[in-house]
């Protein structure tokens, strides 16, 4: 992983989506149905990103041999599913370049070699029909991921929960929004555990009395 990208990753490895999510704003949340094709499948890095037309995989094997290590590679083929886009070949070029993981808008197959080899994969479903390898496509673009609109350089961080992507240019504002967040939850954890209720602490109404009853 070169220098830039250890740092950054580094630096967000210990939260989880849900707290940056939180931190950001209420921004960046991919749709929850983009999912870990394994169990244990994590994903911390700048995005690299693919665009490719629906059932070809070209631009993927391009955006594999030139990427830096570190990276995540996020791609969309257009919501197509009929097409495993990604699959072992794939996944041992990409591992032997450095790259963090994959997160694709579209279907994977070799599901349990790629969790045997302990790549990180997101995808939308799975599909053993096989791509073609011809029609050009886009990198390094802008493109809408599950969503969300994602830029090359932007942070990429999911796991079991889902994945939130964080703005290149938002990176340190959010990165201190989620330390303040984090240790806040810190106090509030300690404190439920002396006794006090989350209605208390957060603030919450109460229950309103039933018409009629006393």
């Amino acid at each position: 992983m070169n220098i830039k990208c250890e740092s950054v990753a580094d630096r967000f490895l210990g939260f989880d989506p849900a707290t940056l999510y939180e931190a950001a704003g209420r921004r960046g949340m991919v749709d929850p149905t983009i999912r870990p094709a394994w169990a244990g499948a994590q994903l911390c890095g700048p995005a690299v990103t693919v665009e490719c037309p629906p059932a070809d995989n070209l631009m993927l094997h391009h955006a594999v041999a030139r990427a830096e290590p570190g990276v995540v590679i996020v791609a969309t083929l257009g919501g197509y599913l009929r097409t495993g886009a990604w699959g072992e070949i794939l996944t041992v070029a990409a591992q032997a370049r450095g790259v963090a993981g994959l997160a694709v808008d579209g279907a994977v197959r070799d599901i349990e070699a790629i969790s045997g080899h302990a790549f990180p994969v997101f995808s939308r479903g799975l599909a053993i029909g096989a791509c073609t390898k011809e029609r050009p496509g886009a990198l390094d673009i802008p493109i809408l991921f599950g969503g969300v609109v994602v830029s090359p350089g932007d942070l990429v961080i999911g796991n079991a929960d889902g994945i939130v992507i964080i703005e290149q240019d938002r990176i340190e504002q959010v990165y201190q929004a989620a330390m303040a967040r984090r240790d806040r939850e810190a106090e509030l954890m300690e404190q439920l555990r002396s006794g006090k209720t989350t209605l208390e602490l957060l603030g919450l109404p109460g229950m309103e009395q039933p018409k009629g009853r006393k």
